[in-house]
């Protein structure tokens, strides 16, 4: 049965923490699983929160740091000395405990180091923090199972019992030469029913996938969701076996940019989120709303070109804002299936197939409603003309808009830009100003005014 936050339990352990009654608290969360003792915390004050870290013991509430939200995080580490945080990390995998070392200032992350008593732990981290940010490097964990091909199969499981007691999690076995280098796996079947004599070389499985040191974080992502890998290890240029990168951090990477391009796509320039100030959060949206009002602009002044079709059609007028509606969505549809197919690199072949497919799509679309819209403006106002102006205007628009929709974010990823900024505001504005002119132009054509 999933752990259930109640209001109940809250007013408990607030109780309980007030009067200092600690063994009831360790009872608690006894059997509470550190991500819902995350959640528990986010949801008392932050002085209540400090105590819980406090109190718990290291194994437990350095898994609970790295559930929390960053923010949060940054406070309570903030109020723990560097001894208290070396201990914390003391009882992480390297690659998280670089990744709470590395939101320290400088000068911390040298007095933490300084205090870890693991010698190859605080080597680990500082090789992991010496790595590009989201790259394979800084997203690797250094534990790992890895076994030399001149190994005998008897030895082998020995020394495998030894270096398991460091990794949370076995996915994987590697085989590497004398020089480090990685030349294989080892299937933990082909180990066991091995004889004992018998040398690593002669049952290991050359064929491994790897990713260099440098690869950029997404493209790990790809990699290991293509494969279907729940771990994957990590080389440098050399071949040599640095680490390895597990499932957990891939569904983090995937988590975050799924977070950055939903918000690109709303109109947001920076990572944000509710908790942010003011300030913050104007900062984040004023740059594409200020695209929105030079947009809003540009079709006032478009609209004012056609004064005089306004005038002698008036009905015109009252289809502007359908016809505005209906570039910005057909757009928006576009543009966010191409950039989804980018995210997963299923875009294949050339611009110029890809945009003669979305023309076709965008037609079909367009006719279709352009035969309602048609006999509706017919039937309300009675004249054929205005009804076919405005429904030929319908399919040029969809098609225009399907077309900017598609080769926009397209266009972008060629140029190594994130294709996200294509999505939501900035083509709703260009397809609202394209739109309107085709429309005014179009229907000025039919019509002969």
């Amino acid at each position: 049965m999933a752990f259930e936050i109640t209001d109940e339990f809250i007013e408990n352990l607030v109780g309980l923490i007030y009067g200092s009654n600690d063994s009831e608290i360790k009872k608690l969360f006894a059997e509470v699983h550190y991500a819902d003792i995350a959640e528990v915390l986010d949801e008392i004050s932050f002085d209540e929160a400090i105590y819980i870290i406090k109190l718990l013991d290291s194994e437990k509430t350095s898994e609970i740091l790295t559930e929390l939200e960053e923010d949060i995080r940054e406070k309570i580490l903030e109020n723990l000395s560097a001894k208290e945080i070396a201990e914390e990390v003391g009882e992480m995998d390297s690659d998280d405990a670089a990744d709470i070392i590395g939101e320290l200032s400088e000068e911390r992350q040298e007095r933490v180091i300084s205090a870890l008593e693991d010698e190859e732990l605080a080597a680990d981290i500082k090789e992991l923090l010496s790595y590009e940010d989201n790259s394979a490097g800084s997203l690797m964990a250094k534990e790992l199972v890895k076994v030399y091909e001149t190994w005998t199969v008897a030895g082998c499981l020995r020394r495998i019992r030894a270096q398991a007691k460091e990794v949370s999690r076995v996915h994987s076995i590697y085989v590497v030469d004398k020089e480090e280098k990685l030349i294989g796996r080892l299937s933990l079947k082909d180990l066991i029913t091995a004889k004992n004599e018998q040398k690593i070389a002669e049952i290991y499985i050359p064929k491994v996938d790897a990713v260099n040191v440098s690869e950029d974080d997404e493209e790990v992502a790809k990699i290991m969701a293509k494969y279907d890998l729940e771990a994957i290890p990590v080389v440098n240029d050399n071949n040599v076996l640095l680490g390895r990168i597990t499932i957990d951090d891939i569904v983090d990477v995937l988590k975050e940019e799924a977070d950055k391009d939903y918000q690109m796509a709303a109109g947001l320039t920076q990572d944000v989120d509710s908790d942010d100030s003011i300030f913050q959060l104007t900062k984040a949206r004023l740059p594409w709303l200020f695209l929105g009002l030079i947009g809003g602009i540009g079709a006032f002044i478009i609209m004012g070109l056609f004064e005089n079709t306004f005038e002698e059609n008036a009905v015109l007028f009252f289809f502007t804002p359908l016809i505005a509606a209906m570039a910005g969505n057909v757009g928006v549809q576009s543009s966010a299936i191409i950039v989804q197919g980018l995210a997963n690199d299923d875009v294949k072949g050339s611009i110029n197939s890809r945009l003669l497919k979305e023309m076709l799509l965008a037609a079909l679309n367009g006719v279709l409603l352009a035969l309602f819209l048609f006999v509706f403006v017919w039937i309300y106002e009675g004249k054929l003309n205005t009804a076919l102006a405005i429904s030929v205007s319908l399919v040029i628009v969809i098609i225009v808009a399907g077309l900017i929709g598609t080769f926009v974010p397209l266009f972008l990823n060629k140029r190594g830009i994130d294709p996200a900024i294509a999505t939501g505001p900035f083509i709703t504005t260009s397809n609202d100003i394209f739109g309107i002119l085709i429309y005014f132009m179009i229907a000025k054509m039919i019509l002969g005014i």
